[in-house]
């Protein structure tokens, strides 16, 4: 709104410069850009990530089994599920055991899993989720967490976006203002000498 009103303040003012117009049009095109593009390309963003995490949710469900698990013992070393940067973090939270379940094929498996029980004897159980296959993986994820990871993507590409649009704008505003200063010191210069002698007949 303040850019539009500096465009129609300017619009026939006779001390409106050529940089003062382009300053204003640059912060109407930075408004409109702000209002209609960076919205939908958060909702662009947001709407792709959001399919593909939940053919990634579909695709882990299908592929991946829930069993219950039986401890046998306590395990000695880590547990031989999948290693990735969540399971790395959980693992301070968690303890090794050697445990037995049956995989989908009816096959018994034995091997060293992790639980979040933080006391586990021999006999208890707890869940587990085996490929089909019958190795140990992670449960697969979430419907409401693939939500939230396509918010929060969509919420950075509207917020980089942003960014880039008032980036873009002030560098034009800059280029403006530079342009203006070096427009002032060349008048300067020209009338600089004579200035405040006119007509003294010095």
């Amino acid at each position: 709104m303040r850019a539009a009103t500096g465009l129609w303040r300017w619009r026939h003012n006779p001390l409106r410069r050529t940089t003062d117009l382009a300053e204003a049009w640059i912060a109407f095109a930075a408004a409109a850009l702000l209002c209609v593009v960076v919205p939908l390309t958060g909702w662009a963003a947001g709407s792709s990530a959001h399919g593909s995490l939940q053919r990634a949710v579909r695709t882990q469900q299908e592929q991946r089994v829930p069993t219950t698990a039986r401890v046998v013992r306590q395990a000695d070393g880590p547990g031989s599920g999948p290693r990735t940067a969540d399971t790395a973090g959980e693992e301070r939270l968690r303890r090794s055991v050697v445990a037995r379940w049956t995989a989908p094929d009816g096959s018994v498996r034995t091997g060293t899993v992790t639980t979040s029980r933080r006391q586990s004897a021999p006999g208890d159980t707890f869940p587990l989720w085996t490929d089909r296959s019958g190795h140990p993986v992670t449960p697969p994820m979430r419907a409401g967490t693939a939500r939230a990871h396509a918010l929060i993507a969509g919420l950075m590409a509207a917020m980089l976006t942003g960014l880039l649009v008032e980036i873009v704008r002030r560098l034009a505003v800059r280029r403006l203002v530079l342009t203006r200063y070096a427009r002032l010191d060349r008048a300067w210069a020209a009338t600089g000498p004579d200035w405040g002698r006119t007509g003294t007949g010095s």
